[in-house]
């Protein structure tokens, strides 16, 4: 299940991801980039991407951007998400959910700004940790992993080797139209 042909029935095809700790991320391809004789993965996530804020009253949500897959938060979140028939992934990449997500309705979409970086997040759940509130966010910009595909093996691609590619697969994008 390392990855699928073309589907013939108009399907997108999907991924399987590792990073370098062999966990892995279901995605969908979405572009091939040919750079330096070696073909890159345009990829999204099978699952709903999610990020963990901690919240804090008067204070913009803090991201916590590294956690181990066995901490005690996400544990709490598992246990809340199953009360809406959701499931936590602790996947490469990203935490990502699974299940039935509602789309939201586009004019009761409430933004935050919840980093520095301006992107917009929608709020899935929130829940207390030993009295510490912290939340589940859904970036509404499109979430894209890049994968080197390798014997029909797809690679994440991380630290200088993203930092050299991303930017030529941003202008590749850009030359062909398809948005970054």
């Amino acid at each position: 299940m390392s990855s699928s042909g073309p589907a013939t029935s108009g399907e997108v095809p999907t991924v399987l991801v590792k990073d370098r700790d062999g966990q892995d991320l279901l995605c969908f391809l979405e572009q091939l980039i040919p750079l330096d004789d070696k073909d890159y993965a345009l990829l999204t996530p099978v699952d709903t991407p999610v990020c963990l804020f901690r919240l804090r009253d008067g204070d913009d949500p803090e991201l916590i951007d590294s956690i181990t897959s066995s901490e005690p938060i996400l544990s709490v979140a598992d246990v809340v998400l199953q009360e809406h028939d959701l499931t936590l992934v602790r996947s490469a990449v990203t935490l990502t959910v699974n299940g039935e997500l509602d789309e939201p309705d586009p004019e009761d979409l409430e933004e935050e700004d919840v980093d520095d970086e301006s992107e917009t997040y929608e709020l899935l759940v929130s829940f207390l940790v030993d009295e510490q509130e912290y939340g589940l966010y859904i970036p509404l910009d499109p979430f894209f992993v890049v994968a080197r595909m390798e014997d029909g093996a797809a690679l994440l691609v991380e630290g200088e080797e993203f930092d050299r590619v991303q930017p030529r697969i941003e202008a590749e994008l850009e030359e062909q139209g398809l948005p970054e």
